[in-house]
């Protein structure tokens, strides 16, 4: 398999078997940590490992980082080395909100420590049983191997960079929430409602086409070219609530084209964590 940014089920229901890919179930549920997991284990694509948003792609003991703060390489090194996976494994990440919770965080995660041939499952799992494809329950036992990566930090922006960056017009700055959220007339997570000053809104769910899969790589650059304007997709850091859903931006991104933006990890949670920050409404 030779993926980049997203697979369609048939081509993932033809490697499952004729190939090592490592399929990951990334499912949560913001509302119910649990979920996810249970839901998991209830019927997954066959073959897929489970990832879990909190405990495996976040460290939540890490203060000041936002709601979901990044976990340390050597912790992302022993899930890696969990579920068998090398530098030449295949991966395709998978949900059940179109990529958005947590997939896209996962392929994200992937690329920061060199993985390239990863991708997230076109339209999720409802895509996956939409086509008629069959779900299982059994837990997969893969080989654990021995692995060490490290995070780029050149693809991850944290707040005192940031607000060193905002200072720089080149710089642009988009957020991935709900238009509502970023305007300040609603916070159902955080404890401050607003945005960043002078970031731009494109909610994650633009990215996606009424059927939940993504538009096409040609749509998604013409609303990406209008909302950068003169900026270079290297210019564009994406945020979110909490370094999640920004990653399906830069995902759509990716998949138009538009390569080298980055992703502001701490996003607007770990921005609010300090009140001397400024805010928009």
């Amino acid at each position: 398999m030779n993926l980049r940014t997203l697979i369609d089920v048939q081509t993932l229901a033809g490697s499952i078997g004729a190939s090592d890919v490592l399929v990951v179930d990334c499912r949560v549920d913001l509302a119910d940590r649990t979920r996810g997991a249970r839901e998991y284990a209830q019927g997954h694509i066959p073959g897929a490992v489970y990832a879990n948003l909190e405990q495996d792609l976040s460290d939540l003991s890490k203060q000041g980082l936002g709601r979901h703060p990044l976990p340390d390489a050597a912790a992302f090194s022993a899930v890696l080395a969990r579920w068998g996976w090398t530098p030449d494994t295949p991966v395709v990440a998978y949900d059940s909100a179109n990529g958005a919770l947590a997939a896209a965080r996962l392929w994200w995660m992937l690329r920061l420590v060199g993985a390239r041939n990863v991708g997230v499952l076109d339209g999720g799992l409802q895509a996956w049983t939409a086509a008629g494809l069959p779900l299982n329950a059994d837990i997969p036992q893969r080989t654990p191997t021995q692995v060490a990566v490290a995070f780029d930090p050149e693809q991850i922006v944290y707040t005192d960079a940031l607000s060193k960056m905002l200072q720089n017009p080149q710089m642009l700055l988009i957020d991935a929430r709900a238009a509502p959220r970023y305007r300040g007339e609603v916070e159902p997570i955080d404890a401050v409602a607003g945005h960043v000053p002078g970031a731009r809104n494109r909610p994650f769910s633009d990215n996606l086409a009424a059927d939940g899969h993504f538009k096409s790589a040609g749509e998604l650059r013409t609303e990406f070219d209008a909302l950068l304007g003169a900026h270079a997709p290297g210019d564009v850091v994406n945020m979110c609530g909490s370094g999640v859903t920004a990653c399906h931006n830069l995902l759509a991104m990716e998949h138009a084209g538009l390569t080298g933006s980055r992703i502001y990890a701490p996003s607007w949670s770990g921005w609010i964590a300090d009140p001397q920050h400024s805010i928009e409404r």
